[in-house]
């Protein structure tokens, strides 16, 4: 009996998939004819019936009898969903153009703006407004053209001096300077960012505050653990998150259990009720963000947190367009959470990125904050991990802060560079002490990032990658390192 009934749950599963990823398509092909992509969809029409059926197609007796009202755009291309992945895998993927307008689509428009919201994040009714001081980069631009890089933004000594969009016959076509783009774990870094306006207004006391006051933690590992050790990943989670033992529970992301689809409460009834902290490993992982923004709500009420968000985005950052933080599928009236994922425009994730600048340089509450952050980083443990030959959470930074990549090849470790670093190549990187920021979105990260990435935040933070004629051709631009 119980062989059936997994057979039952096998077959409904399978066929709820299939008709949930049919659906998408069918929302995919209208998104391709509205954008004009003609090589990627073509127009059919559904049986004729009634006087449809008698009539000679595309005649005019056809269309006044209105036979032309079924008309149905088809797919015409091949695109890989990985298995229904709501992301594209980061290793071993190999995304033709398609899919990755399929991804591009999903990251935007599919769906997300019919999804439930915790809040509207109004913009500024005075947007801040970018000085310019452009000059061309080659190699960016030759990246641009060659790879699934959407946006190049280099911010410098108060000035935006390099600025690239993807050319018309690779993204330009659909992403533009009003285009919101998916945060991917950029979003992680910008709930601490407002974690740390939550304590600057005393909703919570500081970093070292232990979650020993939200009962909806309490049967759970994260219950009387300081707020610091949950934001640097240092958490004693795991055992429940490690991707290298594929038993557990939250290891597969395309799992009933991935919890970017849950909320908090359903998490802590379910999966890690009773649960018990293990170790102090680093361990990277997205429910913490999570956990975080919703201890925030906990503390202020809703009201005060809404009004936090208006603080932050409206205020202080002064967005340009609205935006919003998603909340989790499963989210009810009854049972409402918040995660760590918004969908902001490529100048405003750098009107973000500048306010977190400015409030380090002029040493305001949240500028200590960072700053205590900075103090207080881990070690990933990358360094020893790669030369292992094991696998490490993003190569390019062995150091975490609050939530922020650290500890970047070539750079002092004491010298403070932190980065938002989400899946896909979606990058900004912020040079605290020589004012200088790179914001970069993509959809894959497809790119060179030794010619690329390198261009944009080594030329220009540590350039330690440039060798032979590269070197020799960009000697100027090295200089201003200042190493």
């Amino acid at each position: 009996m119980k062989k059936i009934f997994l057979i039952i749950v096998l077959i409904f599963s399978t066929t709820s998939y299939a008709n949930e990823q049919e659906e998408l398509f069918e929302e995919f092909n209208v998104w391709l004819a509205k954008n004009e992509f003609t090589e990627y969809y073509k127009v059919g029409f559904a049986e004729p019936t009634g006087k449809c059926k008698d009539l000679e197609k595309f005649s005019h007796l056809w269309y006044y009898n209105k036979c032309d009202k079924d008309k149905k755009i088809k797919g015409n291309y091949n695109v890989n969903t990985y298995n229904g992945r709501s992301e594209i895998p980061e290793k071993g993927a190999k995304p033709n153009y398609e899919t990755l307008l399929y991804y591009y689509w999903n990251y935007t428009n599919g769906n997300w703006f019919n999804k439930e919201k915790y809040s509207i994040i109004k913009a500024s009714e005075s947007p801040y407004q970018f000085k310019f001081d452009l000059r061309e980069d080659k190699n960016v631009k030759k990246q641009m053209q060659k790879t699934a890089l959407l946006s190049y933004i280099l911010f410098e000594d108060g000035k935006i001096v390099i600025d690239e969009l993807s050319p018309k016959n690779k993204f330009g076509k659909v992403f533009t300077n009003e285009s919101r783009y998916h945060s991917q774990s950029v979003g992680k870094s910008i709930a601490s960012y407002i974690l740390g306006h939550a304590i600057c207004k005393g909703h919570i006391e500081s970093i070292d505050a232990k979650l020993n006051d939200w009962p909806l933690v309490k049967n759970s590992l994260y219950h009387n653990q300081k707020i610091i050790d949950l934001i640097n990943m240092k958490a004693g989670d795991e055992k429940y998150f490690s991707p290298k033992d594929k038993s557990n529970i939250f290891a597969n992301s395309n799992s009933k259990h991935s919890v970017t689809n849950r909320t908090i409460k359903s998490v802590m009834e379910n999966e890690l009720k009773n649960s018990k902290k293990s170790g102090n490993d680093w361990a990277y992982n997205n429910l913490l963000p999570h956990l975080i923004m919703n201890y925030i709500i906990f503390k202020a009420g809703n009201d005060e947190f809404l009004k936090l968000l208006e603080d932050v985005f409206t205020n202080k950052a002064k967005i340009e367009y609205d935006t919003f933080f998603a909340e989790p599928r499963t989210s009810t009236s009854k049972d409402r959470a918040i995660t760590s994922t918004l969908l902001l425009t490529r100048y405003d994730y750098l009107r973000i990125a500048k306010a977190m600048l400015d409030d380090w340089q002029n040493d305001t509450c949240v500028g200590k904050y960072l700053k205590t952050l900075w103090e207080n980083r881990v070690d990933t443990e990358n360094d020893k991990r790669r030369k292992e030959g094991k696998k490490v959470s993003w190569v390019y930074a062995s150091g975490y802060a609050g939530q922020f990549r650290t500890h970047f090849e070539g750079i002092s470790k004491t010298r403070p560079v932190m980065a938002m670093h989400g899946r896909g190549g979606q990058q900004i990187v912020i040079d605290f002490e020589r004012s200088r920021i790179v914001a970069v979105n993509a959809v894959f990260l497809n790119y060179n990032y030794e010619k690329t990435f390198t261009i944009y935040y080594n030329l220009y933070i540590y350039c330690f990658l440039w060798t032979g004629s590269i070197l020799r051709s960009n000697k100027w631009t090295c200089w201003l390192v200042g190493f």
